[in-house]
């Protein structure tokens, strides 16, 4: 990854996010990224936030990059790979697509024969080096080309290789999640205000909580369900306050939650 330069058509906050993660890690140097989009706006936040180059060129980007992450509207996708068709070199170019529900065969179709794609799912958190992202490799992408996507993706956080058919689920559980797990911090710091905290002290509360938590699932391998359970005394408080999250049927509201933005994302494409 050290010897490879980095493009990025389309210049928004998840290209922001991964760009910015990945310079942050050392992975790429600012120096080797380079991000196109129409938007003057979105690029000069682009560079404000990573120091990488911009250009409103998308023929600008492939011209310098080894690696080639698309991250525009997924309505977008297929027209963009066409409209580039000239400029692509299968030899030297490994696709990356983060854009949701656009299929690798779809992809395929649109670039030249024996275009190497691997297409991903990754999450914001990659802006603070804590991302969740899934992919799947294309039928003409390497071993190497997977294990250079796993490098990348993994110097921003968790990375794994799933088959194409489980990305939707993925963008439901971890894709969109971030947006579940601001809500319940959210939700957690109102309550403390509600109680008596000031506001400051429950936000930073609630959103440590979240994480602690998080971490315990990861590192001790539990079931989360255990973890509760250890958490929860005969009689106690926190046993009285899950009461309450069943009859309010958070459990039931994540869970469809998670379908809803999967079948989002097997509509979108």
């Amino acid at each position: 990854m050290n010897r490879v330069s980095v493009g990025f058509l389309g210049a928004g906050k998840m290209a922001t996010a991964l760009a910015r993660g990945v310079i942050s890690a050392g992975v790429v140097p600012a120096e080797r990224v380079l991000a196109s989009d129409p938007i003057p706006a979105a690029r000069q936040a682009f560079a404000q936030a990573t120091g990488a180059r911009v250009t409103d060129q998308n023929a600008e980007v492939l011209a310098g990059s080894d690696i080639v992450v698309i991250a525009v509207k997924p309505d977008q996708v297929v027209g963009l790979l066409g409209e580039l068709a000239a400029n692509w070199n299968t030899e030297r170019h490994l696709v990356v697509s983060i854009a949701a529900g656009v299929s690798l065969a779809r992809m395929e179709a649109a670039g030249p024969s024996g275009l190497r794609v691997i297409r991903v799912m990754p999450n914001t958190p990659a802006l603070v080096g804590a991302s969740a992202s899934a992919y799947a490799v294309g039928s003409s992408a390497t071993c190497a080309d997977a294990e250079v996507v796993q490098e990348f993706l993994a110097s921003v956080g968790l990375a794994l290789e799933v088959k194409e058919k489980l990305l939707d689920a993925v963008t439901g559980v971890s894709g969109s999640g971030p947006a579940y797990a601001f809500l319940m911090i959210e939700a957690l710091a109102d309550g403390g205000v509600a109680a008596g905290l000031p506001r400051d002290i429950a936000q930073r509360l609630a959103a440590q909580t979240l994480l602690g938590a998080a971490k315990m699932v990861l590192e001790t391998g539990q079931h989360p369900g255990a973890l509760k359970d250890a958490v929860c005394s005969p009689g106690g408080t926190t046993i009285e306050a899950i009461h309450v999250l069943e009859k309010g049927g958070v459990r039931a509201a994540l869970i469809g939650a998670v379908r809803a933005a999967a079948d989002k994302a097997k509509a979108m494409a």
